[in-house]
């Protein structure tokens, strides 16, 4: 068993060389090793400091469709996640003051399936560290920038479902309801379709995802917030952006109060 894991390895490597040998394959391979280093504990902090992340960011502001550009697209994605999948704050504080999540925003709202699951999966674990989800929530503008990305993604999850990039919506407005203010608003704008057994079907062998979904009504339920990470600014709750959003889900009722600014 060893020794066929050792001749894969191999292999992989062999092939990782022969294509950046080949001038038609060298980009691609290139952003794969850059994937590989991104991962490693050994080389994520020299490979942040040289700042070599940045090389990715004109593949993922690419709009072609072309099967080519979103290879590139998504491996290039699978450089920033592999950083992100760290929750190091170190690596949270690059990516935010690169720019990374509004790229990341863009893809989720127009790529293909696995480009929009990539860039979900970066947002998500951006918000799972105390700084960038003070990050996101520190202005109405910039929550509700992320809140309507993600409600247009459940309107399109209804037409095409996908359960893998389903669960990746669900923890990121889970998360986001550990800010006070972001709490507040999600009590009456998460979309109907999270609250109405709108995807009970999509979601019936997932068990991990059901399980965050109920989480999330019932956070929503309760009357006061869970204790979480206080607001990342003071002042009043968010602004309502449009119309609530009414239903319950599973026995979760409770309607938030008003946004009035």
């Amino acid at each position: 068993m060893a020794q066929a894991v050792k001749d894969i390895k191999m292999t992989l490597e062999e092939q990782l060389v022969f294509n950046l040998c080949n001038p038609e394959l060298r980009g691609n391979a290139l952003v794969e090793l850059s994937q590989t280093v991104a991962a490693h504990p050994l080389t994520r902090a020299p490979f942040l400091k040289a700042r070599i992340p940045i090389f990715v960011f004109p593949f993922l502001n690419t709009t072609s469709e072309a099967k080519s550009f979103e290879h590139l697209r998504v491996t290039s994605l699978g450089v920033i996640g592999a950083l992100a999948k760290a929750e190091d704050t170190k690596v949270v504080k690059f990516l935010l003051k690169s720019e990374v999540i509004p790229l990341c925003l863009r893809i989720m709202g127009t790529g293909s399936e696995l480009s929009k699951t990539a860039a979900t999966f970066i947002v998500q674990k951006i918000m799972r560290d105390e700084v960038g989800l003070q990050h996101i929530c520190a202005t109405p503008e910039c929550f509700f920038q992320v809140a309507s990305v993600l409600a247009n993604m459940v309107i399109a999850l209804n037409e095409q479902p996908s359960t893998r990039l389903l669960k990746h919506v669900i923890c990121c407005y889970l998360r986001l309801t550990d800010d006070p203010r972001a709490f507040t608003a999600m009590q009456t704008h998460l979309p109907e379709a999270l609250r109405n057994g709108t995807f009970d079907n999509c979601l019936r062998d997932d068990p991990a995802a059901i399980h965050f979904l109920q989480q999330l009504l019932d956070k929503l339920a309760s009357i006061v917030p869970h204790p979480g990470p206080h607001p990342a600014a003071g002042g009043a709750p968010y602004p309502a952006p449009g119309p609530a959003a009414g239903g319950s889900h599973r026995g979760s009722s409770q309607t938030g109060p008003s946004h009035q600014p």
